[in-house]
Protein backbone atom coordinates (compact mmCIF):
# COMPACT_ATOMS: atom_id res chain seq x y z
CA UNK A 1 0.00 0.00 0.00
CA UNK A 2 1.35 3.51 -1.14
CA UNK A 3 2.40 5.69 1.62
CA UNK A 4 1.64 9.65 2.52
CA UNK A 5 4.33 12.23 2.62
CA UNK A 6 3.82 14.25 5.86
CA UNK A 7 3.10 17.50 5.76
CA UNK A 8 6.68 18.95 6.64
CA UNK A 9 8.65 16.57 4.16
CA UNK A 10 9.97 18.07 1.17
CA UNK A 11 12.66 17.26 -1.51
CA UNK A 12 15.94 18.38 -1.04
CA UNK A 13 16.68 18.78 -4.61
CA UNK A 14 15.90 17.29 -8.09
CA UNK A 15 17.82 13.46 -8.36
CA UNK A 16 20.33 14.91 -10.54
CA UNK A 17 21.08 18.30 -8.96
CA UNK A 18 23.39 16.46 -5.81
CA UNK A 19 27.20 16.96 -6.38
CA UNK A 20 30.17 16.57 -4.02
CA UNK A 21 29.21 19.98 -2.26
CA UNK A 22 26.74 17.68 -0.55
CA UNK A 23 28.65 15.06 0.69
CA UNK A 24 27.79 14.97 4.70
CA UNK A 25 24.21 16.49 4.17
CA UNK A 26 21.29 14.81 5.31
CA UNK A 27 18.55 15.03 2.04
CA UNK A 28 15.88 13.82 1.11
CA UNK A 29 15.25 12.69 -2.83
CA UNK A 30 11.98 11.44 -4.51
CA UNK A 31 11.48 9.57 -8.06
CA UNK A 32 10.94 6.78 -9.79
CA UNK A 33 12.94 3.72 -9.38
CA UNK A 34 14.99 2.97 -12.57
CA UNK A 35 16.57 -0.35 -11.04
CA UNK A 36 17.19 -2.25 -8.06
CA UNK A 37 20.22 -4.30 -7.62
CA UNK A 38 20.09 -6.70 -5.07
CA UNK A 39 23.61 -8.13 -3.80
CA UNK A 40 22.57 -9.61 -0.79
CA UNK A 41 23.80 -7.46 2.12
CA UNK A 42 24.07 -4.48 -0.28
CA UNK A 43 20.91 -2.70 -2.38
CA UNK A 44 21.46 -0.23 -4.56
CA UNK A 45 18.47 1.71 -5.65
CA UNK A 46 18.85 3.96 -8.89
CA UNK A 47 16.02 7.00 -8.57
CA UNK A 48 15.09 8.91 -11.04
CA UNK A 49 13.39 12.35 -12.10
CA UNK A 50 13.37 14.33 -15.13
CA UNK A 51 16.94 15.70 -14.14
CA UNK A 52 18.59 12.55 -13.99
CA UNK A 53 19.56 9.84 -11.11
CA UNK A 54 20.70 9.66 -7.88
CA UNK A 55 22.19 6.37 -6.32
CA UNK A 56 20.54 5.06 -3.14
CA UNK A 57 22.61 2.65 -1.01
CA UNK A 58 21.10 0.16 2.00
CA UNK A 59 23.96 -1.79 3.82
CA UNK A 60 24.56 -3.38 6.91
CA UNK A 61 23.81 -0.49 8.80
CA UNK A 62 20.68 0.35 7.34
CA UNK A 63 17.43 -0.07 9.48
CA UNK A 64 15.95 -3.87 8.89
CA UNK A 65 12.61 -2.55 7.84
CA UNK A 66 14.37 0.33 5.44
CA UNK A 67 15.90 -2.16 4.51
CA UNK A 68 13.28 -4.79 3.74
CA UNK A 69 11.04 -2.22 2.01
CA UNK A 70 14.24 -1.31 -0.04
CA UNK A 71 14.95 -5.47 -1.04
CA UNK A 72 10.93 -4.88 -2.28
CA UNK A 73 10.99 -2.33 -4.61
CA UNK A 74 10.67 -2.67 -8.55
CA UNK A 75 11.62 -0.68 -11.53
CA UNK A 76 8.90 2.49 -11.14
CA UNK A 77 7.97 2.44 -7.92
CA UNK A 78 8.18 6.02 -6.51
CA UNK A 79 9.63 6.77 -3.48
CA UNK A 80 10.85 9.14 -1.33
CA UNK A 81 13.84 8.50 0.47
CA UNK A 82 15.79 10.02 3.43
CA UNK A 83 19.43 9.74 4.13
CA UNK A 84 23.50 11.29 4.13
CA UNK A 85 25.21 11.61 1.20
CA UNK A 86 28.74 10.56 1.32
CA UNK A 87 31.47 9.55 -1.40
CA UNK A 88 30.56 6.40 -3.50
CA UNK A 89 32.94 3.34 -2.66
CA UNK A 90 36.25 2.93 -4.12
CA UNK A 91 36.10 1.70 -8.17
CA UNK A 92 32.67 2.58 -7.94
CA UNK A 93 32.12 5.79 -9.04
CA UNK A 94 30.03 5.72 -12.43
CA UNK A 95 31.31 8.59 -14.59
CA UNK A 96 28.61 8.50 -16.65
CA UNK A 97 26.20 10.63 -14.82
CA UNK A 98 26.85 13.84 -13.10
CA UNK A 99 26.04 12.51 -9.83
CA UNK A 100 28.65 9.21 -10.56
CA UNK A 101 30.32 9.78 -7.55
CA UNK A 102 28.08 10.03 -4.79
CA UNK A 103 25.24 8.35 -3.66
CA UNK A 104 22.58 8.69 -0.58
CA UNK A 105 22.67 6.57 2.55
CA UNK A 106 18.74 5.69 2.94
CA UNK A 107 17.71 5.89 6.75
CA UNK A 108 14.02 6.18 6.21
CA UNK A 109 11.86 5.17 3.06
CA UNK A 110 8.72 5.62 1.69
CA UNK A 111 6.97 3.75 -0.80
CA UNK A 112 4.64 6.73 -2.70
CA UNK A 113 3.40 4.45 -5.92
CA UNK A 114 3.60 1.21 -6.58
CA UNK A 115 3.88 0.12 -10.17
CA UNK A 116 3.10 -2.86 -12.35
CA UNK A 117 6.01 -4.51 -14.74
CA UNK A 118 6.05 -1.75 -17.85
CA UNK A 119 4.95 -3.09 -21.31
CA UNK A 120 8.74 -1.59 -22.06
CA UNK A 121 11.75 -0.60 -20.08
CA UNK A 122 12.25 3.18 -19.37
CA UNK A 123 15.35 3.78 -21.10
CA UNK A 124 16.93 6.45 -23.23
CA UNK A 125 16.68 5.72 -27.31
CA UNK A 126 14.63 2.74 -26.78
CA UNK A 127 13.96 0.62 -29.46
CA UNK A 128 10.16 0.53 -28.85
CA UNK A 129 7.54 0.51 -31.42
CA UNK A 130 5.69 3.91 -32.10
CA UNK A 131 2.31 2.07 -31.23
CA UNK A 132 3.34 0.89 -28.42
CA UNK A 133 4.67 3.92 -27.08
CA UNK A 134 1.80 5.96 -28.21
CA UNK A 135 -0.52 3.48 -26.54
CA UNK A 136 1.75 4.43 -22.86
CA UNK A 137 2.55 7.40 -23.43
CA UNK A 138 2.70 8.59 -20.18
CA UNK A 139 5.32 5.67 -19.47
CA UNK A 140 7.22 6.90 -22.62
CA UNK A 141 7.08 10.75 -21.59
CA UNK A 142 9.53 9.16 -18.43
CA UNK A 143 12.15 8.35 -21.16
CA UNK A 144 14.97 11.50 -20.70
CA UNK A 145 15.63 11.48 -24.65
CA UNK A 146 12.05 12.16 -24.79
CA UNK A 147 11.81 14.32 -21.61
CA UNK A 148 14.80 16.74 -23.37
CA UNK A 149 12.47 16.89 -26.17
CA UNK A 150 9.44 18.53 -24.44
CA UNK A 151 12.11 20.75 -22.06
CA UNK A 152 13.50 22.48 -25.10
CA UNK A 153 10.05 22.97 -26.10
CA UNK A 154 9.44 24.92 -23.41
CA UNK A 155 12.60 26.61 -23.73
CA UNK A 156 11.85 27.39 -27.37
CA UNK A 157 8.44 28.71 -26.20
CA UNK A 158 9.73 30.67 -23.60
CA UNK A 159 12.77 32.35 -25.61
CA UNK A 160 9.85 33.07 -28.60
CA UNK A 161 7.72 35.52 -25.73
CA UNK A 162 10.95 37.31 -24.76
CA UNK A 163 11.80 37.90 -28.26
CA UNK A 164 8.71 38.91 -29.63
CA UNK A 165 7.94 41.06 -26.57
CA UNK A 166 10.52 42.78 -26.43
CA UNK A 167 10.51 43.80 -29.67
CA UNK A 168 6.73 45.37 -28.87
CA UNK A 169 3.99 42.73 -30.05
CA UNK A 170 1.33 42.34 -27.71
CA UNK A 171 0.39 38.53 -26.62
CA UNK A 172 -3.67 38.45 -27.48
CA UNK A 173 -5.48 35.13 -27.36
CA UNK A 174 -8.09 34.63 -29.96
CA UNK A 175 -11.33 32.51 -29.99
CA UNK A 176 -11.27 28.82 -30.34
CA UNK A 177 -14.82 28.40 -31.42
CA UNK A 178 -14.89 30.47 -34.55
CA UNK A 179 -17.11 30.43 -37.71
CA UNK A 180 -16.12 27.75 -40.32
CA UNK A 181 -14.33 29.35 -43.22
CA UNK A 182 -12.56 28.12 -46.17
CA UNK A 183 -8.94 28.41 -45.94
CA UNK A 184 -7.27 25.44 -47.43
CA UNK A 185 -8.12 22.02 -45.59
CA UNK A 186 -11.78 20.71 -43.92
CA UNK A 187 -12.91 22.44 -40.69
CA UNK A 188 -13.24 20.47 -37.20
CA UNK A 189 -16.70 21.42 -36.39
CA UNK A 190 -18.35 21.88 -33.05
CA UNK A 191 -22.14 21.53 -32.89
CA UNK A 192 -23.80 23.77 -30.67
CA UNK A 193 -26.05 23.03 -28.08
CA UNK A 194 -27.71 25.91 -27.41
CA UNK A 195 -27.78 27.08 -31.10
CA UNK A 196 -29.06 24.06 -32.11
CA UNK A 197 -28.39 22.82 -35.76
CA UNK A 198 -25.91 25.20 -36.04
CA UNK A 199 -21.91 24.38 -35.87
CA UNK A 200 -18.91 26.43 -34.74
CA UNK A 201 -15.56 25.55 -36.25
CA UNK A 202 -11.86 25.02 -34.69
CA UNK A 203 -9.79 27.25 -36.55
CA UNK A 204 -7.65 26.43 -38.54
CA UNK A 205 -5.11 29.61 -37.68
CA UNK A 206 -5.84 32.86 -36.10
CA UNK A 207 -5.78 34.41 -39.35
CA UNK A 208 -8.68 36.61 -39.97
CA UNK A 209 -8.95 37.49 -35.79
CA UNK A 210 -5.34 38.56 -36.05
CA UNK A 211 -6.09 40.83 -39.53
CA UNK A 212 -9.26 42.32 -37.02
CA UNK A 213 -6.65 43.18 -34.35
CA UNK A 214 -5.07 45.17 -37.24
CA UNK A 215 -7.97 46.99 -38.03
CA UNK A 216 -8.87 47.62 -34.30
CA UNK A 217 -4.92 49.34 -34.08
CA UNK A 218 -2.92 46.64 -31.77
CA UNK A 219 -0.43 47.25 -35.11
CA UNK A 220 1.92 44.31 -33.83
CA UNK A 221 -0.07 41.06 -32.27
CA UNK A 222 1.58 38.00 -31.57
CA UNK A 223 0.02 34.74 -30.06
CA UNK A 224 1.75 30.68 -29.72
CA UNK A 225 -1.76 29.70 -31.04
CA UNK A 226 -3.79 26.28 -31.19
CA UNK A 227 -4.78 25.09 -34.61
CA UNK A 228 -6.38 22.46 -35.80
CA UNK A 229 -7.05 21.20 -39.61
CA UNK A 230 -9.03 18.10 -41.02
CA UNK A 231 -6.04 17.05 -43.63
CA UNK A 232 -4.41 13.80 -44.28
CA UNK A 233 -1.45 13.26 -41.61
CA UNK A 234 2.26 12.64 -42.19
CA UNK A 235 5.47 13.15 -40.33
CA UNK A 236 5.72 16.81 -40.05
CA UNK A 237 1.26 17.06 -39.56
CA UNK A 238 -1.00 16.44 -37.20
CA UNK A 239 -4.61 17.46 -36.71
CA UNK A 240 -4.06 19.70 -33.64
CA UNK A 241 -0.85 22.02 -33.61
CA UNK A 242 0.45 25.00 -32.23
CA UNK A 243 2.13 27.62 -34.72
CA UNK A 244 3.95 31.20 -33.64
CA UNK A 245 1.98 33.19 -34.75
CA UNK A 246 1.96 37.56 -35.62
CA UNK A 247 0.82 40.66 -37.81
CA UNK A 248 2.01 44.03 -38.18
CA UNK A 249 0.50 46.85 -39.39
CA UNK A 250 1.86 49.61 -41.30
CA UNK A 251 4.50 47.71 -42.75
CA UNK A 252 6.38 45.87 -45.95
CA UNK A 253 7.14 42.78 -46.82
CA UNK A 254 10.74 43.27 -45.81
CA UNK A 255 9.61 44.34 -42.52
CA UNK A 256 8.32 41.44 -41.54
CA UNK A 257 10.90 39.38 -42.39
CA UNK A 258 13.21 41.40 -41.18
CA UNK A 259 12.04 40.90 -37.81
CA UNK A 260 11.76 37.41 -38.27
CA UNK A 261 15.25 37.11 -39.38
CA UNK A 262 16.08 38.39 -36.11
CA UNK A 263 14.25 35.99 -34.54
CA UNK A 264 15.65 33.24 -36.36
CA UNK A 265 19.24 34.45 -35.53
CA UNK A 266 18.41 34.91 -31.84
CA UNK A 267 16.82 30.78 -31.59
CA UNK A 268 19.21 29.52 -33.21
CA UNK A 269 21.85 31.12 -31.17
CA UNK A 270 20.19 30.41 -27.80
CA UNK A 271 19.03 26.91 -28.35
CA UNK A 272 21.86 25.70 -31.37
CA UNK A 273 24.86 28.25 -30.60
CA UNK A 274 25.05 29.02 -34.12
CA UNK A 275 24.96 32.07 -35.65
CA UNK A 276 23.14 32.51 -39.33
CA UNK A 277 23.76 34.51 -41.91
CA UNK A 278 21.73 37.48 -41.73
CA UNK A 279 19.73 38.84 -43.49
CA UNK A 280 18.73 35.03 -44.95
CA UNK A 281 19.29 34.46 -48.48
CA UNK A 282 16.13 34.47 -50.74
CA UNK A 283 15.04 32.93 -53.91
CA UNK A 284 11.91 32.99 -56.14
CA UNK A 285 9.57 30.74 -56.26
CA UNK A 286 10.12 30.22 -59.81
CA UNK A 287 13.56 29.56 -59.29
CA UNK A 288 13.37 27.01 -56.48
CA UNK A 289 11.42 25.00 -58.85
CA UNK A 290 13.71 25.12 -61.84
CA UNK A 291 16.64 24.15 -59.83
CA UNK A 292 15.47 22.09 -57.10
CA UNK A 293 12.20 20.96 -58.60
CA UNK A 294 10.30 22.13 -55.05
CA UNK A 295 9.39 25.07 -52.99
CA UNK A 296 11.17 24.32 -49.97
CA UNK A 297 14.33 23.20 -51.44
CA UNK A 298 16.94 21.69 -49.44
CA UNK A 299 20.30 23.83 -50.10
CA UNK A 300 22.51 21.26 -48.20
CA UNK A 301 23.66 19.54 -50.64
CA UNK A 302 23.72 20.05 -54.55
CA UNK A 303 22.79 18.07 -57.13
CA UNK A 304 20.58 21.44 -58.89
CA UNK A 305 18.13 20.48 -61.94
CA UNK A 306 19.20 20.82 -65.45
CA UNK A 307 17.08 21.99 -68.44
CA UNK A 308 17.62 19.56 -71.42
CA UNK A 309 14.48 20.65 -72.95
CA UNK A 310 16.81 23.12 -75.70
CA UNK A 311 19.58 20.12 -76.20
CA UNK A 312 17.08 17.02 -77.26
CA UNK A 313 13.88 18.99 -78.83
CA UNK A 314 14.83 17.63 -81.86
CA UNK A 315 16.56 13.65 -81.19
CA UNK A 316 14.80 10.76 -82.27
CA UNK A 317 13.99 9.06 -78.72
CA UNK A 318 10.36 8.62 -78.76
CA UNK A 319 9.93 9.33 -74.86
CA UNK A 320 11.68 12.64 -74.75
CA UNK A 321 9.96 13.92 -78.57
CA UNK A 322 6.79 12.66 -76.94
CA UNK A 323 7.34 14.84 -73.67
CA UNK A 324 8.21 18.09 -76.01
CA UNK A 325 5.12 17.47 -78.55
CA UNK A 326 3.19 17.69 -75.59
CA UNK A 327 4.75 21.21 -74.61
CA UNK A 328 6.62 18.97 -71.81
CA UNK A 329 10.36 19.47 -70.61
CA UNK A 330 12.88 16.80 -70.40
CA UNK A 331 15.52 18.00 -67.46
CA UNK A 332 18.16 16.27 -65.40
CA UNK A 333 20.28 15.42 -61.96
CA UNK A 334 23.90 14.70 -61.85
CA UNK A 335 24.34 11.95 -59.34
CA UNK A 336 28.12 12.43 -58.91
CA UNK A 337 29.85 8.93 -57.96
CA UNK A 338 25.88 7.38 -58.47
CA UNK A 339 27.62 4.91 -60.99
CA UNK A 340 28.11 2.60 -58.21
CA UNK A 341 24.36 2.04 -58.28
CA UNK A 342 23.22 -1.29 -59.72
CA UNK A 343 20.70 -1.39 -62.43
CA UNK A 344 18.42 -3.00 -59.97
CA UNK A 345 19.01 -0.13 -57.95
CA UNK A 346 18.55 2.04 -61.10
CA UNK A 347 14.96 0.43 -61.85
CA UNK A 348 13.56 0.86 -58.33
CA UNK A 349 14.25 4.64 -59.10
CA UNK A 350 11.27 3.96 -61.43
CA UNK A 351 9.47 2.95 -59.02
CA UNK A 352 9.74 6.11 -56.98
CA UNK A 353 9.08 7.83 -59.53
CA UNK A 354 5.90 6.18 -60.24
CA UNK A 355 4.59 7.81 -57.41
CA UNK A 356 4.76 11.69 -58.70
CA UNK A 357 2.75 10.17 -62.01
CA UNK A 358 6.02 9.73 -63.77
CA UNK A 359 6.01 7.19 -66.51
CA UNK A 360 10.15 6.43 -66.20
CA UNK A 361 12.93 7.48 -65.33
CA UNK A 362 15.98 7.45 -68.04
CA UNK A 363 19.41 7.02 -66.80
CA UNK A 364 23.22 6.95 -68.03
CA UNK A 365 26.73 5.99 -66.19
CA UNK A 366 30.03 5.58 -66.61
CA UNK A 367 32.35 3.69 -64.31
CA UNK A 368 35.84 3.20 -65.61
CA UNK A 369 34.72 4.08 -68.90
CA UNK A 370 32.54 1.38 -69.21
CA UNK A 371 28.99 3.02 -70.20
CA UNK A 372 25.68 2.12 -69.78
CA UNK A 373 22.31 3.78 -70.36
CA UNK A 374 18.84 3.07 -70.78
CA UNK A 375 18.54 6.11 -73.76
CA UNK A 376 22.12 6.92 -74.98
CA UNK A 377 22.00 4.63 -78.24
CA UNK A 378 18.88 6.74 -79.44
CA UNK A 379 21.12 9.86 -79.07
CA UNK A 380 23.58 11.41 -81.51
CA UNK A 381 27.26 11.83 -80.35
CA UNK A 382 26.67 15.59 -80.50
CA UNK A 383 23.74 15.19 -78.12
CA UNK A 384 25.30 12.91 -75.83
CA UNK A 385 27.86 14.75 -75.61
CA UNK A 386 25.91 18.01 -74.88
CA UNK A 387 23.65 16.49 -72.08
CA UNK A 388 26.89 15.13 -70.35
CA UNK A 389 28.05 18.68 -70.61
CA UNK A 390 24.85 20.75 -69.39
CA UNK A 391 25.03 18.28 -66.61
CA UNK A 392 28.79 18.55 -65.54
CA UNK A 393 29.07 14.65 -66.29
CA UNK A 394 32.46 12.73 -65.40
CA UNK A 395 33.37 9.21 -65.12
CA UNK A 396 32.02 7.56 -62.23
CA UNK A 397 28.59 9.86 -62.13
CA UNK A 398 25.00 8.57 -62.89
CA UNK A 399 22.79 10.94 -65.13
CA UNK A 400 18.82 10.67 -64.33
CA UNK A 401 16.24 11.88 -66.34
CA UNK A 402 12.57 12.92 -66.33
CA UNK A 403 10.18 13.61 -69.50
CA UNK A 404 6.72 15.25 -68.97
CA UNK A 405 4.57 18.00 -68.42
CA UNK A 406 6.38 20.80 -65.72
CA UNK A 407 4.73 19.60 -62.64
CA UNK A 408 5.31 16.11 -62.86
CA UNK A 409 9.31 16.90 -63.99
CA UNK A 410 9.73 19.06 -60.63
CA UNK A 411 7.82 17.05 -58.07
CA UNK A 412 9.85 13.87 -59.47
CA UNK A 413 12.95 15.34 -59.57
CA UNK A 414 12.91 17.67 -56.57
CA UNK A 415 12.20 13.74 -54.63
CA UNK A 416 14.90 12.15 -56.25
CA UNK A 417 17.55 14.31 -55.44
CA UNK A 418 16.78 14.24 -51.57
CA UNK A 419 15.73 10.23 -52.15
CA UNK A 420 19.70 10.20 -53.92
CA UNK A 421 21.17 12.66 -51.14
CA UNK A 422 19.75 10.28 -48.49
CA UNK A 423 20.82 7.02 -50.03
CA UNK A 424 24.48 8.63 -51.15
CA UNK A 425 24.58 9.97 -47.17
CA UNK A 426 24.76 13.44 -48.03
CA UNK A 427 23.13 15.61 -45.55
CA UNK A 428 24.27 16.88 -42.18
CA UNK A 429 22.01 17.05 -39.68
CA UNK A 430 24.03 19.62 -38.06
CA UNK A 431 24.32 21.77 -41.04
CA UNK A 432 21.42 24.91 -41.56
CA UNK A 433 20.32 25.91 -44.65
CA UNK A 434 17.57 29.30 -44.23
CA UNK A 435 16.05 30.91 -47.16
CA UNK A 436 13.21 32.85 -47.83
CA UNK A 437 10.88 31.49 -50.87
CA UNK A 438 9.36 34.55 -52.73
CA UNK A 439 6.79 35.56 -55.07
CA UNK A 440 4.45 32.53 -55.42
CA UNK A 441 1.62 32.46 -57.67
CA UNK A 442 -1.44 34.10 -56.01
CA UNK A 443 -3.41 31.45 -57.21
CA UNK A 444 -3.36 27.54 -58.92
CA UNK A 445 -5.01 25.97 -61.07
CA UNK A 446 -6.40 21.74 -60.18
CA UNK A 447 -4.98 19.63 -63.11
CA UNK A 448 -8.01 17.18 -62.25
CA UNK A 449 -11.36 19.54 -62.14
CA UNK A 450 -9.67 23.03 -63.88
CA UNK A 451 -10.68 24.91 -61.22
CA UNK A 452 -8.44 28.17 -59.91
CA UNK A 453 -7.68 28.33 -56.14
CA UNK A 454 -5.89 30.47 -54.11
CA UNK A 455 -2.20 29.38 -53.15
CA UNK A 456 -2.04 30.34 -49.74
CA UNK A 457 -5.43 31.60 -48.65
CA UNK A 458 -7.55 34.43 -50.07
CA UNK A 459 -6.83 37.52 -48.19
CA UNK A 460 -3.44 37.14 -49.83
CA UNK A 461 -2.28 40.62 -51.38
CA UNK A 462 -1.40 40.02 -55.63
CA UNK A 463 1.68 42.15 -56.70
CA UNK A 464 0.44 45.62 -57.34
CA UNK A 465 1.47 45.59 -60.67
CA UNK A 466 -0.06 42.06 -61.48
CA UNK A 467 -3.73 43.25 -60.02
CA UNK A 468 -4.32 44.21 -64.34
CA UNK A 469 -4.46 39.94 -64.84
CA UNK A 470 -6.64 39.49 -62.46
CA UNK A 471 -9.43 38.94 -64.89
CA UNK A 472 -7.65 38.33 -68.33
CA UNK A 473 -4.89 35.98 -66.81
CA UNK A 474 -5.26 35.39 -62.95
CA UNK A 475 -2.42 32.58 -62.98
CA UNK A 476 -0.23 35.28 -63.71
CA UNK A 477 -0.71 37.09 -60.88
CA UNK A 478 1.91 36.72 -58.13
CA UNK A 479 1.23 37.22 -54.68
CA UNK A 480 3.40 39.34 -51.94
CA UNK A 481 3.48 35.29 -49.64
CA UNK A 482 7.06 34.29 -48.94
CA UNK A 483 8.18 31.24 -46.82
CA UNK A 484 10.66 30.29 -44.66
CA UNK A 485 12.38 27.07 -45.48
CA UNK A 486 14.89 25.56 -43.15
CA UNK A 487 16.94 22.92 -44.70
CA UNK A 488 14.02 21.71 -47.06
CA UNK A 489 10.98 21.78 -44.70
CA UNK A 490 8.41 24.88 -45.03
CA UNK A 491 9.09 26.23 -41.44
CA UNK A 492 6.72 28.79 -41.08
CA UNK A 493 5.28 31.42 -44.31
CA UNK A 494 3.21 34.46 -44.82
CA UNK A 495 2.53 37.47 -46.55
CA UNK A 496 0.80 41.12 -46.83
CA UNK A 497 -2.59 40.97 -46.73
CA UNK A 498 -5.62 42.85 -48.73
CA UNK A 499 -6.79 45.96 -46.96
CA UNK A 500 -9.28 47.30 -49.44
CA UNK A 501 -13.15 45.51 -49.85
CA UNK A 502 -12.96 46.20 -54.03
CA UNK A 503 -9.49 44.31 -54.61
CA UNK A 504 -10.73 41.78 -51.94
CA UNK A 505 -14.01 41.36 -53.55
CA UNK A 506 -12.39 40.85 -57.04
CA UNK A 507 -9.73 38.30 -55.63
CA UNK A 508 -12.90 36.11 -54.15
CA UNK A 509 -14.66 36.25 -57.73
CA UNK A 510 -11.49 35.19 -59.29
CA UNK A 511 -10.95 32.14 -57.47
CA UNK A 512 -15.10 31.42 -58.17
CA UNK A 513 -16.48 32.67 -54.92
CA UNK A 514 -19.43 35.16 -55.47
CA UNK A 515 -20.20 37.96 -53.63
CA UNK A 516 -23.34 36.83 -51.50
CA UNK A 517 -21.21 33.80 -50.28
CA UNK A 518 -18.39 35.59 -49.45
CA UNK A 519 -20.71 37.67 -47.34
CA UNK A 520 -21.92 34.89 -45.98
CA UNK A 521 -18.78 33.69 -44.66
CA UNK A 522 -16.82 36.10 -43.84
CA UNK A 523 -18.62 39.68 -44.47
CA UNK A 524 -17.63 41.14 -40.99
CA UNK A 525 -13.69 40.97 -41.83
CA UNK A 526 -14.93 43.06 -45.20
CA UNK A 527 -17.45 45.26 -43.19
CA UNK A 528 -14.38 46.15 -40.59
CA UNK A 529 -12.23 47.23 -44.16
CA UNK A 530 -15.03 49.95 -44.41
CA UNK A 531 -13.90 51.62 -41.35
CA UNK A 532 -10.01 52.05 -41.99
CA UNK A 533 -8.13 49.12 -42.16
CA UNK A 534 -4.04 49.56 -42.31
CA UNK A 535 -1.78 48.21 -44.49
CA UNK A 536 -0.70 44.65 -42.45
CA UNK A 537 1.02 41.38 -43.09
CA UNK A 538 2.27 38.84 -40.96
CA UNK A 539 3.42 35.60 -40.83
CA UNK A 540 2.91 32.05 -38.80
CA UNK A 541 5.99 29.48 -37.77
CA UNK A 542 4.76 26.03 -37.37
CA UNK A 543 6.19 25.73 -33.37
CA UNK A 544 6.40 21.81 -33.48
CA UNK A 545 8.32 21.88 -36.88
CA UNK A 546 10.65 24.38 -35.58
CA UNK A 547 11.59 22.55 -32.27
CA UNK A 548 11.68 19.27 -34.30
CA UNK A 549 14.52 21.02 -36.55
CA UNK A 550 16.15 22.72 -33.86
CA UNK A 551 16.87 19.11 -32.41
CA UNK A 552 17.76 17.75 -35.56
CA UNK A 553 14.57 15.15 -34.93
CA UNK A 554 12.72 14.24 -38.04
CA UNK A 555 8.94 13.58 -36.64
CA UNK A 556 6.74 16.31 -34.71
CA UNK A 557 5.53 13.62 -32.60
CA UNK A 558 8.89 13.85 -30.67
CA UNK A 559 8.37 17.09 -29.42
CA UNK A 560 4.68 16.87 -28.84
CA UNK A 561 3.54 15.48 -25.58
CA UNK A 562 0.32 13.52 -26.13
CA UNK A 563 0.57 13.20 -30.59
CA UNK A 564 -2.03 11.93 -32.87
CA UNK A 565 -1.13 8.70 -35.10
CA UNK A 566 -0.95 8.70 -38.87
CA UNK A 567 -4.90 8.14 -38.96
CA UNK A 568 -5.31 10.93 -36.50
CA UNK A 569 -6.40 8.68 -33.59
CA UNK A 570 -4.95 9.11 -30.17
CA UNK A 571 -4.36 5.06 -28.67
CA UNK A 572 -3.92 6.57 -25.39
CA UNK A 573 -6.99 7.54 -24.38
CA UNK A 574 -8.63 6.48 -27.59
CA UNK A 575 -10.17 9.27 -29.44
CA UNK A 576 -11.65 9.70 -31.61
CA UNK A 577 -14.89 8.17 -30.20
CA UNK A 578 -18.29 7.32 -30.05
CA UNK A 579 -20.49 10.02 -28.44
CA UNK A 580 -23.04 9.81 -25.14
CA UNK A 581 -26.89 8.98 -27.00
CA UNK A 582 -27.83 11.66 -24.63
CA UNK A 583 -25.34 14.17 -25.88
CA UNK A 584 -26.01 13.65 -29.36
CA UNK A 585 -29.54 14.06 -28.59
CA UNK A 586 -29.12 17.22 -26.79
CA UNK A 587 -27.74 18.82 -30.28
CA UNK A 588 -29.94 17.43 -31.89
CA UNK A 589 -27.32 14.58 -33.67
CA UNK A 590 -28.40 11.97 -35.45
CA UNK A 591 -25.70 9.50 -36.47
CA UNK A 592 -25.32 8.03 -40.09
CA UNK A 593 -22.45 5.49 -40.17
CA UNK A 594 -20.93 4.85 -43.14
CA UNK A 595 -20.59 1.36 -44.76
CA UNK A 596 -17.09 -0.01 -44.21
Amino acid sequence: MAEFLSRNEKRTKYCGEFTSADIGSKVTAMGWVQRQRDLGSLIFIDLRDRTGIIQLAFDDNTDRAVFDKAFKTRSEYVLSATGTVRPRGEGAVNKNIPTGEIEIAVESLKVLGTAETPPFEIVENSDVRTDLRMKYRYLDLRRPDVQYNLLMRSRISKLTRDFYTENGFIDIETPYLVKPTPEGARDYLVPSRVHNGKFYALPQSPQLYKQLLMVSGFDRYFQIARCFRDEDLRADRQPDFTQIDLEMSFVTVDDIMEVNERFLKFIFHEIKGIDIEHPLKRMTYREAMLRFGSDKPDLRFGMEIVDLTDILRNCAFKVFAGAIANNGYIRAINVKNGAKFSRKEIDALAVFAASYKAKGVAWYKSAGGEISSSYAKFLTDEENSAVREAVGFEDGDLILIIADREKVVCDTLGALRCHMARKMDLIRRDDYKLLWITDFPLFEKDDETGEIDATHNPFTMPVEDDIQYLDSDPLKVNSTAFDIVINGTEAGGGAMRINDPALQDHVLRAIGIPEETARAKFGFLMDAYKYGAPPHGGMAFGLDRLVTLLLGLDDIRDVIAFPKMQNASELMSECPNIADPQSLEDLGIAVVRSEE
